[in-house]
């Protein structure tokens, strides 16, 4: 069961206090998907772990509107050009949500693996909200930035960079391009640190190639 609670939030760009929902308690017993989008028995808690003004459109996790965050004057600037003019509704969908926090961290430089990790939760919305096209937008802006985060070797610890291979792999493969899937597939061997315990993601990636499924469990 997803338990939610309200909390209080003032924007560091607008300066508007809003309300958002915050997730108090969750659980995994809905299975895990093979890119590794866990899901929740019941309501689905990923959309509440990300805040958006729905004045501006900034956006970002509760830390995010901190008493103390900093923001430029260009980001502030970004935040209402960019964004702002995106706000259609009262209740802006979990997708939305995660792309513009994903927006404003790129602004803000931070590092490419954990904008991938935005976009991938954004794809994960547009499931279910049943919106295959930007799925697929999200699922490639999502393997970019996990390509670039393998092509840093100081943002992907050694120990990690099979599972985010395999992640690449997966995502082209959902995206739908089988070529770019298999060649990020093939890649998970050559980045094996322990063969042992890691052993269950070099089966994966070759199960994914030829025989896929859609769930872990």
């Amino acid at each position: 069961m997803t338990t939610l609670n309200l909390i209080e939030l003032t924007c560091p760009v607008c300066a508007s206090d809003f309300r958002s929902q915050t997730v108090v308690a969750t659980n995994g017993h809905g299975g895990k998907r093979t890119d590794f989008h866990e899901r929740a028995s019941g309501m689905q808690p990923l959309p509440y772990f990300v805040h958006l003004c729905t004045q501006c459109g900034y956006a970002g996790v509760t830390r995010d509107f901190d008493d103390d965050v900093a923001l430029s004057d260009l980001l502030r600037e970004q935040v209402w050009d960019d964004l702002a003019p995106t706000l259609h509704e009262a209740s802006p969908s979990g997708s939305l949500k995660y792309e513009h926090a994903a927006k404003v961290a790129e602004w803000q430089g931070n590092d490419p693996r954990y904008l991938a990790d935005l976009y991938l939760r954004a794809a994960w919305c547009c499931v279910d909200e049943q919106d295959t096209e930007a799925e697929r937008f999200f699922r490639r802006k999502a393997a970019w930035r996990f390509m670039d985060a393998l092509a840093d070797f100081d943002t992907v610890p050694a120990d990690e960079r099979a599972v985010i291979t395999y992640l690449v792999g997966e995502l082209w493969r959902r995206i739908g391009d089988e070529r770019q899937a298999a060649e990020w597939f093939d890649r998970v061997v050559a980045e094996i640190t322990d063969p042992v315990g890691q052993s269950w993601i070099l089966m994966t990636a070759e199960q994914q190639k030829v025989e896929p499924r859609e769930w872990f469990t």
